[in-house]
This record gives structure tokens, sequence and C-alpha cells, in this order.
């Protein structure tokens, strides 16, 4: 079994170091900063037929670049005494520490006198304010009219780093669009609804079968991981002669996501994996998002569905608007919102997006996809596509007044560049009577209360689900699944 993890290691490393080299940051999921992401998903060519303007815009964005959160830094600082002692161990029994990174020996966190945490850092404040300035230059014709809340809605949810990141995005979006000091700011409205009740941008907070499903699938997902983990303690082990436990790896891997997404360190923490090994815990990563938050279970995105009808109710009112030809400044043009992995990843699979064709047939019949494969394999799914910070879906509304068979089209943006929808045949340009009938209207069948409400009688979640334990042997064919592990302490 060691042999066999050995030789995908080695083979992992040859296909990564033929790939014009490595650079981490390409690889932290969900924690990979947008200026490294956005540019990874390779673009469609402009399908925009002549004579087709924007008429209306929704965006969903997540939150910018943000610090680790008051728990997560804690768990750094556990690490760090834990090091310490591995070092002190070793210096017990005489082992040379000539393996052992210098930067290793009196590691501290950086984030140790911190009180507060999980705050939009200055990396993300410049991520929103910069996608502000995009969007408004990108689609003139949408943002010529004068800022008024009804017209350019700014919703944001009520956790911080969300509504900072709304602002940084409105103060470039208004950018010289207003007379306050030298830059000439203006003041603009970001809404927000009540955390309890957001079923919206905060649906997962809301929707009480999706919390007892989530609660009930942690144990089984973290039990997937552990192989991985536990090949790659023993190799860390090997290379650098510390006794690192499963966790503290798993926290080593944390702080190297940490270090190259928010202080822009790699030579330290992410130095001590190797790229095949850099692969295997970024996978875990995708995996986890893919069975928590995306594909792995219909109500990971059918909780969604008021933010889908909120999409399209917006881009109906805007047909309306141009077929009752409203007079400019009357009607909204688009329509900004700011919040979460959470809401991101859900909406992303809502619009059936990173799928093939016969992947997007089984969603529709509420069939389980197979997760993404294990690397050396490729896979669509990547955290770092599909929800890095700033992370974020377009849906821009066109008029194409010269089309005989339909006159509205809608285009998807990920991350600001053209995506093929499974949908509407592969286009990333699609009639929006088709958008609705083939996209939209099989989520809307489910109504949000039914899929959310837990009622009285229902039994929970079963922890290690029969499903869960088929996806083990599919993706570890060679482990046992008898062996059992334990949880390694910090």
């Amino acid at each position: 079994m060691f042999a066999i993890s050995i030789l995908v290691l080695l083979s992992i490393t040859a296909q990564l170091k033929a790939d014009h080299g490595f650079d981490v940051r390409h690889h932290l999921s969900t924690v990979t900063t947008y200026d490294a992401a956005k540019d990874l998903v390779k673009a469609s060519a402009n399908s925009i037929p002549d004579g087709c303007t924007p008429i209306h815009l929704n965006l969903v964005a997540r939150h910018g670049a943000r610090s680790p959160t008051i728990k997560r830094m804690r768990e750094l600082d556990k690490l760090a005494s834990h090091l310490e002692e591995l070092i002190k161990d070793a210096e017990e029994q005489k082992l040379s520490l000539e393996k052992v990174p210098l930067w290793l020996r009196g590691w501290k966190s950086p984030w140790r006198e911190k009180l507060k945490g999980g705050e939009l850092i200055t990396k993300g404040e410049e991520e929103m304010y910069n996608l502000g300035i995009r969007i408004r230059e990108r689609f003139p014709e949408l943002f010529e009219e004068e800022y008024h809340p009804d017209v350019y809605p700014i919703k944001a949810t009520q956790v911080p780093r969300a509504s900072a990141s709304a602002v940084a995005f409105g103060i470039g979006f208004l950018s010289e669009k207003g007379t306050l000091g030298p830059a000439r700011h203006r003041a603009f409205a970001v809404t927000s609804e009540s955390r309890a009740s957001d079923i919206i941008l905060r649906f997962h907070d809301c929707c009480g079968k999706y919390k007892a499903f989530r609660k009930s699938q942690e144990p089984a997902v973290d039990k997937l991981k552990e192989s991985v983990l536990d090949e790659i303690t023993s190799a860390l082990t090997s290379r650098y002669g510390l006794n690192f436990t499963r966790k503290n790896v798993a926290m080593l891997w944390f702080l190297c996501k940490q270090e190259a997404s928010v202080l822009d360190i790699t030579d330290q923490a992410c130095d001590l994996f190797s790229p095949s090994e850099v692969a295997l815990l970024e996978w875990t990563d995708d995996l986890e998002m893919f069975i928590l938050k995306g594909y792995g279970n219909s109500i990971n995105y059918r909780m969604g569905v008021p933010l889908l009808a909120d999409v399209v109710q917006s881009m109906e009112q805007a047909i309306k608007a141009k077929e009752e030809k409203h007079a400019p400044g009357s009607y909204e043009k688009a329509r900004l919102r700011f919040a979460h992995a959470e809401t991101v990843v859900p909406f992303t699979c809502l619009l059936g997006l990173f799928l093939d064709d016969s992947e997007f047939q089984k969603i529709q019949r509420e069939e389980s996809l197979e997760p993404p494969p294990k690397p050396p394999q490729s896979r669509n799914w990547r955290g770092s596509n599909v929800a890095p910070f700033a992370g974020n879906n377009m849906l821009v509304l066109h008029s194409c007044p010269a089309n005989s068979a339909s006159k509205y089209f809608v285009q998807v943006l990920h991350n600001e560049h053209p995506i093929p929808m499974a949908g509407c045949n592969g286009s990333d340009f699609c009639p929006f009577e088709e958008f609705k009938e083939k996209i939209v209207a099989p989520h809307l069948k489910h109504d949000y209360n039914s899929v959310c409400t837990v009622q009285p009688e229902e039994p929970q979640h079963k922890p290690a689900t029969s499903k869960l334990s088929r996806l083990f042997r599919w993706l570890f064919p060679m482990q046992n699944d008898d062996t059992q592990h334990t949880k390694d302490e910090l």
C-alpha cells in the first residue's frame, strides 16, 4: 500500500513539473486569492452577436480575502506549542535537526496577538474595489445612469466581511461619480436582511434540513480525507525527522493556505509539501466542498432557489421595463449582491456550471454525481475556480432586437469570463426563455420551505451513510474499510 502511494505521489509530481512550473497560490482551493484565480478558467470566445446590448446585470459575489477566524487563530497557537514540543523531543533524543527548516524552530503564529478575526483584509478590499471598476468599464451602457439605490441596489449579508466587500466594490464602482473629497467619492446604500431570515443570501444559515445534513456528514467527510493525510504525515515525518501527527499536517496545510493567500508567503509552511502533496491536499478540500456545499447532494443547492428566483424576477422586470419603454432612471439596471462561498457555490450548481451534458442531465433527474477524481486525474471541480475569494457569477441580460427567434439572451460570466452552460447546449449565451425552461424551471418546482423545514417526526440524517461508504470505496479502492482511525490531538 505504501509503495503504491509513493508511485502515485511521483506520478503527480512529474505531471506538475511538466506543466510549466508550479505556483502553490493557484492550488489553495477556496482560500485562493482572486488575482491568482480569475484567469485559471479557460475563457471561451466572445459569443455576443452584433446588435445585442446589455440591459440588466445580476452579480452574486463572495467576499474578498479575509483573515482567519478567531477559532482558527487559536488553533494555530496550539500548533505552535505542539511544534515546539516536537523540536524539544527531538533535541532530548539527540536527533539531528539538520532537515528541519529554520523557520519551524521557534515559530509563532503571526495572528497570536489578535483578539478578533474573520475580517476583510486590505487585499480583499482591493479585490472588490478593482472588481467594481472593471464591471463599470466593461458595461458602460448599464452604468451611465446617475446612481440611485433603486436603479443599482447593493445587497450584502449582515456578516461584516460581506458588507465591507460591498462597500469596497461600491467605492470602485462609483469612483469619480460624486463630490466627496479629491477622489470625488459619493455615498451609496448597502442593504441587508437579518441573519435569521435571509433566505436569499444566507439560505444555508436558515435551512434546518441542510444544517442537520451537514452536521451528520462531516465525520464521514473527515474519514474520506484521512487516507491522504496519513500518507502525507508519513512522508513529512520521514522527510523532516519530526513525529508529526495527522492533525499537525492538517493544520500545517491550513497555515500554508493562510500564509500564501493572506501574507503572500510561500517559502514556509507551503514549502514543507511537495507539489504532488499540495495537489492531494487541495483535492481533499475540493472533495469536502463538493460533498457539503456542491453537487454532492441536491439539498446543498436546492436551498438556494430563493436566490435563483430573485435573479430571474429581476431579469423579467428589466424586460418589462424595456418592452413598456420606461423612462431612464426609473427602473433597475443592476442588482449587486455580496455574500459567501456558501452562497456562490450552490448558486453555481443551480446554473449547472462546471458540468458536461451527461452530468447536467443527472442533476436534472436528481441523481448523484461522481465526486471529483483524485490526482493525477484532471477535474473541472476546483475550489480555486469555483469560489476563490471574491469569486463571482454575473448574469448579463441582453436585448437582441434583430434576432427573430428570441429577443432576449442571458450570458453567464464566472469570475468575469464567459462560461459554457450545459443546460444551454454548452453555450454561454442562452435565449432567456430557454434559460428559464431548461436551467431554472426544474429547480423552481422545489419550494424553499419544503426543502428546508425539518418536520418534528422526521428522523435525523445518519452520520455514516451507505452513500458515503460507497464513495470511500470508489475513491480509495486499495483502502481496507475495516481499518480504524483515531483522532490525533494537536
